[in-house]
């Protein structure tokens, strides 16, 4: 999945980044495989009829028993991460202090390149070590019988081979079979203190499951949350691992979305983001009584539910549902003071009804992900894209006319399969010409089972992906710095996220366009329109005028503070939460 790649602190979701540890690969024994699920094919079958295998309660309580969960990755991991952990507080565990001190701890991961599954097998042999050191009574804090397991993207993609390693992981659990969790657990625990502890697996891909019953145990006092409205990715990108890790696309009710969204605003949450692995496809077929399941020949789908110029392998079947705009639409229009984002999303979808949605309201923010992935027409038909680069800049030109001043991010893929200079040099020229605001660059990495793994030769030297990828971060760079220079003099409204990282002086938040703003920590007007309002002092979820008075580089804005205010003050005043002057 693309994403803006958050970082979340709390006590049981931490990332890590640092190599602490090898790792060996041998068989083990006594191991215990429930079904391990569906291959992608079965999802491209009618739903109707299907059956699957249902997941056993776990039995009882475990009260007394504790979890940690590292979380690695995108924002739906994190999410995820919290439907886990509301999944397990349900059965009586609580919240280990740390991962050395957790009964059970469990690594929610990504498989979306190489180095991310690097550092997966590196933390694993990290905890085998903790387990030998405690074996020998040199590290009195780990828990003995720790059971350690693998959650998410990585485990549904390697499956067995996780368990066939030396003794690293004792439990391997696909994203959507988290609610077997605790029967799992069960497994693997041995049965008296030092016994041997089984294995066990549970990787079956779901065409339904969306935890659209859970509500995730979020960090408390967080102003930003992420919300799952829709999970899986039916566009077959070439080189993209996604489908196969998190199956086909479906979407929550809007309903049952609606209703988080006003338990959020009435717990005082001022920003949530929206988030799937194409996020924007979203289409809610609940309270249709049958869905359809054949094309009709005389009818443009694409036409009808894509940005022009757009198509895909498949062909979108959406008549009846309720489709994105309209989910975006209520969801703004639940609380105007609360602001919505949404990742990540494929340029296909940015629909003119998503356009004029995220346009009529004030709290959707206008800010867009909008993943070219190359600048290459040649590269995007390998890619499997479903577009060329004069359809990608029309759109871009197309959105920026109908939303001025919103800002793009991007992911770009350096070195895929055939680029030629020619085709690189094409992604540089797009960097140069879009600027984009947030961009995600990385060089080409082969993903076993995709298209590409499968049919393309992996022929860029990785030499030559590094230079192309500095090249494409240098062009980024330039692009970004000229966008931070136009930002000087320009009054934005910010939401305060709490102490700058550097300086206790300073607050920090973001703009409407997700850009990072640093400013004095100073008593300002608690009203932006009335400059002789009362003092006040601001804190973390408060809204507040902010003058740009430095660009730097363009990753951190420089601001002076005006005025506490609210989203409905601001655009009264300016017209817009995004004005140009």
């Amino acid at each position: 999945m693309n994403s803006l790649r958050h970082t979340f602190h709390s006590a049981c979701i931490r990332s890590y980044a640092r190599c602490v540890a090898n790792y060996s690969s041998h068989g083990v024994s006594n191991t215990v495989l429930p079904n391990d699920g569906l291959e992608l094919s079965d999802f491209f079958k009618s739903q109707a009829g299907h059956e699957r295998e249902q997941c056993r309660p776990s039995d009882g309580d475990q009260t007394g028993r504790n979890y940690f969960i590292e979380t690695y990755g995108c924002q739906m991991n994190v999410n995820d991460s919290e439907v886990v952990g509301k999944l397990l507080q349900d059965k009586g565990y609580s919240v280990a202090p740390s991962a050395e001190e957790a009964d059970v701890v469990l690594l929610n991961t990504c498989a979306i390149r190489e180095n991310a599954e690097s550092k997966i097998w590196q933390r694993l042999g990290y905890f085998k070590n903790l387990k030998l050191a405690k074996k020998q009574k040199r590290a009195s804090h780990v828990k003995k019988d720790q059971i350690v397991g693998v959650l998410g993207c990585m485990a549904e993609r390697l499956k067995h081979k996780l368990l066939e390693s030396d003794k690293l992981v004792d439990m391997v659990v696909g994203p959507d079979a988290y609610r077997d969790l605790p029967r799992l657990i069960d497994i693997v625990s041995p049965q008296t203190e030092g016994s041997y502890q089984n294995k066990a697996m549970n990787v079956q891909l779901s065409a339904d499951e969306t935890y659209a019953d859970v509500i995730p145990v979020r960090q408390g006092g967080t102003n930003s949350v992420f919300l799952s409205i829709m999970r899986g990715c039916n566009n077959m990108c070439s080189f993209c691992v996604v489908p196969f890790t998190r199956g086909r696309e479906r979407s929550r009710p809007m309903k049952s979305i609606l209703e988080e969204v006003r338990y959020l605003s009435d717990n005082g949450v001022k920003e949530v983001t929206l988030l799937g692995q194409n996020v924007n496809s979203y289409a809610d077929f609940s309270e249709q009584e049958k869905m359809i399941v054949k094309p009709d020949p005389s009818k443009d789908y694409f036409g009808e539910n894509y940005a022009k110029g757009f198509t895909t392998v498949y062909k979108p079947l959406r008549e009846g549902a309720i489709n994105f705009a309209e989910l975006l639409s209520e969801v703004a229009s639940v609380d105007p003071e609360m602001r919505i984002r949404f990742t990540s999303p494929h340029p296909k979808d940015f629909s003119d009804d998503v356009i004029s949605a995220i346009k009529s309201h004030d709290n959707i923010c206008k800010q867009l992900h909008m993943p070219a992935q190359s600048g290459s027409t040649n590269v995007l038909k390998r890619m499997n894209r479903g577009y060329s680069r004069e359809a990608y800049d029309d759109l871009v030109a197309h959105i920026r006319s109908q939303i001025p001043g919103v800002a793009l991010s991007t992911d770009m893929i350096a070195g895929f399969c055939g680029e030629t200079e020619e085709d690189h040099q094409a992604s540089v020229d797009l960097m140069r010409s879009i600027k984009y605001d947030l961009g995600f660059l990385f060089a080409y990495s082969r993903r076993d089972k995709t298209h590409a793994a499968k049919k393309y030769i992996d022929d860029v030297p990785e030499d030559v992906k590094k230079q192309r990828l500095q090249e494409l971060i240098f062009a980024y760079r330039q692009g970004l710095s000229d966008l931070a220079a136009d930002e000087v003099g320009r009054r934005h409204i910010v939401l305060v996220e709490g102490p700058a990282r550097k300086s206790e002086n300073q607050l920090t938040g973001r703009t409407d366009t997700f850009k990072r703003v640093v400013f004095s920590d100073i008593k300002v007007p608690s009203s932006y329109l009335n400059g002789s309002a009362e003092p006040v002092s601001l804190e973390a979820g408060d809204y507040v005028a902010v003058q740009i008075v430095g660009g730097g580089t363009g990753a951190t804005l420089k601001g002076t503070p005006l005025g506490r205010t609210t989203i409905q003050e601001f655009t009264a005043l300016h017209g817009t939460t995004v004005p140009l002057t």
